[in-house]
């Protein structure tokens, strides 16, 4: 539909073990990721997409031969590790999809 996702994890498996590539390969597999979940070892990428949590999603449309746009940068919703309260729905992330898809403007306001 002209959209691609791509999920990027620049934890230190070092500092963060849990978040390492092979546990990360675990979790794609098990929820079944329709999108690429990379890892940036040196941090070297979440740097250069200006990344200030991990991990953020980016999402981008291409419009027939025009280069793909990136058109949400941000948190997956409003739940943390450290909020147990707050359900994990992936509204931000799913609202943006859904603007895109449906030809509206994402909101400019984006939170990391």
């Amino acid at each position: 539909k002209g959209l691609a996702v791509v999920a990027i994890s620049s934890n230190s498996a070092a500092t963060h073990p849990q978040d390492g590539p092979e546990f990360m390969a675990e979790d794609a597999k098990l929820f079944g990721y329709p999108f690429p979940y990379l890892y940036d070892e040196s941090q070297e990428v979440a740097r250069d997409f200006g990344a200030v949590c991990t991990p953020e999603f980016y999402v981008f449309k291409k419009d027939g031969r025009r280069p793909f746009e990136l058109v949400y940068h941000g948190q997956f919703d409003d739940s943390r590790p450290s909020n147990n309260n707050i359900p994990v729905t992936g509204r931000d992330l799913s609202l943006a999809i859904d603007r895109v898809l449906s030809g509206q403007l994402v909101p400019s306001e984006q939170k990391p």
